[in-house]
C-alpha cells in the first residue's frame, strides 16, 4: 500500500530540511566478475541496457558496432544500448573483467549517457579514475558464503547508486563543452519539478492558504530566470505547464491522505491549504471526477 509522510503540526518544527523525492527504479542485469582463457572468444550479440565493463588484467579485445577496441587493464567500456557487440582474447593470454549492465528510469541521466560518443576510456581518463574506487567497492560486494543474500543485495544497491552519483559527475565534466540549449533546458526544468515537489511536501502540508498558482513566481525567482521563462521551459520539456504539474502532485498527495490515514476531509482539506472544505471538494471533483468523499468510500470498498 503507498503511503505519505505526515508532517508536524505548524510550531513544531525547530529547523527542517526537505531533500528531493527519489523516484527512479534502476534495472541491474548480468553483473559478473570473470576470467578467461586465451581462446576467449564471445559472439556478437546486442542487448537493450547500457554496459559498463571494466578490464582488471591483461587485454580484451572489444569490437562496438564494427570498431575495435583494444581494452588494457584499468580501462573502462560504457556500450549503449543496441550496441553490437563481441569479445576476444588475443596474444595468446586471457583476461579479467568486470562487467554490469544496467537500465535507468532518469531522463535526464539517460539524456547525458547519450551523449557521450566516447566508448573506451583510458585508464587516467576523468570518468574511469572517477568511478574505479566504486567498481572496486562492487567488484568487493561478490558472493561470500556466509553474509545473507539480502545484506549483499542492499550492499550492491548502495554501490551501484554511488557509482551513477560519480558516473553523472565525471561525465558531465568530460562533455561539458558539448552541452547544448536543449540539455541545459532539460536540467533546468527538473530543478523546477523539485522545487514543485517540495512545495507539496514543505508548504502545501504546513497548512497555508494557497492555490495552485502559488510558488511559481517564487521558484522562478530562486534560479534566477523569469517567470514566463519558467513555464516556457518546463513545458516544453514536460509537455505540461509547471501548474498543472502541481495541481497533479497535489491531487496524488489527497488521494494518499483520503486511503491511507484517518484525518478528516476537512483536516485533509487544511493540510493541502485550502480555504474551505468546499473549495477542496470542488476541485479535487473537477480532478478526478468525484467527490473526496466517495473517492475514500470507492477505495476503501476496494480493500
Amino acid at each position: 500500500m503507498s503511503s505519505t509522510y505526515l508532517p508536524p503540526l505548524l510550531g513544531e518544527s525547530v529547523h527542517e530540511v526537505f531533500y528531493p523525492d527519489v523516484q527512479t527504479t534502476v534495472n541491474l542485469f548480468a553483473i559478473h566478475l570473470r576470467s578467461v582463457a586465451a581462446d576467449w572468444d564471445y559472439p556478437a550479440h546486442e542487448h537493450p541496457q547500457y554496459e559498463l565493463n571494466y578490464v582488471t588484467e591483461g587485454e580484451q579485445w572489444m569490437t562496438v558496432n564494427g570498431h575495435i577496441y583494444k581494452q588494457k587493464a584499468g580501462e573502462l567500456l560504457l556500450i549503449p544500448p543496441g550496441s553490437i557487440h563481441s569479445s576476444q582474447s588475443r596474444n595468446d593470454q586471457g583476461f579479467t573483467y568486470f562487467c554490469m549492465h544496467f537500465d535507468i528510469d532518469d531522463h535526464l541521466f539517460l539524456s547525458l549517457l547519450a551523449r557521450i560518443k566516447q566508448v573506451l576510456f583510458s585508464s587516467d581518463s576523468p570518468v574511469t579514475q572517477k568511478i574505479e574506487p566504486v567498481l572496486r567497492k562492487l567488484m568487493n560486494t561478490a558472493p561470500h558464503p556466509n553474509p545473507s543474500a539480502m545484506v549483499q543485495r542492499m550492499q550492491l544497491q548502495s554501490a551501484v547508486f554511488e557509482l551513477f552519483g560519480h558516473l553523472w559527475e565525471a561525465v558531465s565534466q568530460e562533455v561539458a563543452q558539448s552541452f547544448t540549449d536543449s540539455y541545459e533546458k532539460i536540467e533546468l526544468a527538473h530543478q523546477i519539478r523539485n522545487r514543485l515537489q517540495s512545495l507539496v511536501s514543505q508548504q502545501f502540508k504546513q497548512g497555508r492558504e494557497t492555490d495552485t498558482h502559488y510558488g511559481i513566481d517564487d521558484i522562478a525567482s530562486e534560479l534566477g530566470i523569469s517567470s514566463s521563462h519558467c513555464n516556457r521551459v518546463f513545458k516544453q520539456v514536460f509537455g505540461q505547464s509547471p501548474r498543472v504539474v502541481l495541481s497533479e502532485m497535489v491531487l496524488h498527495e489527497a488521494k494518499l491522505l483520503l486511503v491511507n490515514s484517518t484525518r478528516s476531509i476537512q483536516q485533509i482539506s487544511s493540510m493541502l491549504g485550502y480555504k474551505d472544505i468546499a473549495h477542496f471538494s470542488r476541485q479535487f471533483k473537477r480532478w478526478s471526477g468525484v467527490s473526496p468523499s466517495q473517492y475514500r468510500l470507492e477505495r476503501a470498498n476496494e480493500k
